[in-house]
């Protein structure tokens, strides 16, 4: 009776874990993974790819900016307001600070966070990851911008789909914390659509502009773009000059406008005039203590 034959096996090499399409060359893959970027095989699936590509493409524009700094000074201080579970911060350290490690070990992330349980969570990742210079705090905007916890100055200051008026907590923190660059990704923008509804009817009699949200989804687009011009004014008012740009292709998010801030010192001369006008001009002088300071 003839013997079974069996295959010898397989000597096709496994793909090292740098190969993984979409991943960058040098990323920690237990980093995607505890992340949920990755499954646990490896492997990616669309929703997944969707959010590493707006990561990506995020660090794509912030890298430039920590080069800068950090060839400027040596060192580097980065907060990630409203971190959440804090995607940014991680992939930040894993692609550009933990490449830096040694003797000469500079640069440091913090994530700022009001939701507890997340903050354990990110503490617990880093300790596990050895991502030493990594600190995750459980604050509020007032709280942070007058913690020991944080440096008296950030480099730079991050807001990723920080909801609302999140975003305008992170401007107020990095005004106070005088950030070099400052990189926001707007989202949710509630507040100034809830002013311009509350305030329809008057605005009606006020100025033929009130047509521009006249109707409930041109309220809500509207708001979100004029939320974004009132913040850019804001900075420039305060010295910034700014880039503004989208994040990636809207296929991927809705939310996609990037706003990247620099500090010249260099005020520019009419811009608080022209937040004030648009203000009075909109019926939104119930916002002017979050826009004008």
């Amino acid at each position: 009776m003839s013997r079974a034959r069996h295959k010898p096996a397989s000597t096709t090499p496994v793909a090292p874990a740098t190969a993984i399409p979409d991943v960058r060359p040098g990323q920690s893959i237990e980093l995607l993974k505890e992340l949920h970027i990755l499954t646990r095989d490896g492997k990616l699936n669309q929703d997944s790819r969707r959010k590493l590509k707006q990561v990506y493409h995020l660090y794509n524009f912030i890298e430039p900016l920590l080069d800068e700094v950090m060839s400027a000074r040596g060192d580097l201080t980065l907060a990630d307001h409203g971190a959440g579970k804090s995607y940014l911060g991680f992939i930040l350290y894993d692609l550009f600070l933990k490449a830096r490690e040694g003797a000469q070990d500079r640069g440091h992330i913090y994530g700022i966070e009001t939701r507890e349980a997340l903050v354990a969570s990110s503490r617990e990742l880093a300790a596990r990851l050895g991502f030493e210079r990594m600190s995750f705090l459980n604050l509020s905007v007032e709280e942070s911008i007058h913690s020991s916890e944080l440096p008296e100055r950030i480099d730079i200051v991050t807001a990723l789909h920080a909801c609302n008026t999140a975003t305008d907590d992170a401007i107020r923190f990095a005004l106070e914390k005088h950030a070099r660059f400052i990189v926001l990704v707007p989202c949710c923008q509630a507040e100034v659509a809830a002013t311009l509804r509350k305030h329809k009817n008057e605005s009606f009699g006020r100025t033929p502009l009130s047509e521009l949200w006249r109707h409930p989804i041109h309220t809500r687009e509207f708001g979100s773009q004029i939320t974004n011009v009132l913040r850019c004014l804001l900075l420039e008012s305060h010295g910034y000059q700014l880039t503004v740009t989208e994040l990636v292709g809207w296929e991927h998010s809705m939310k996609n406008e990037l706003i990247i801030a620099r500090a010249t010192g260099q005020r520019r001369g009419n811009a608080r005039e022209r937040l004030e006008q648009i203000l009075a001009e909109l019926n939104l002088e119930d916002l002017r203590e979050r826009f004008v300071y």
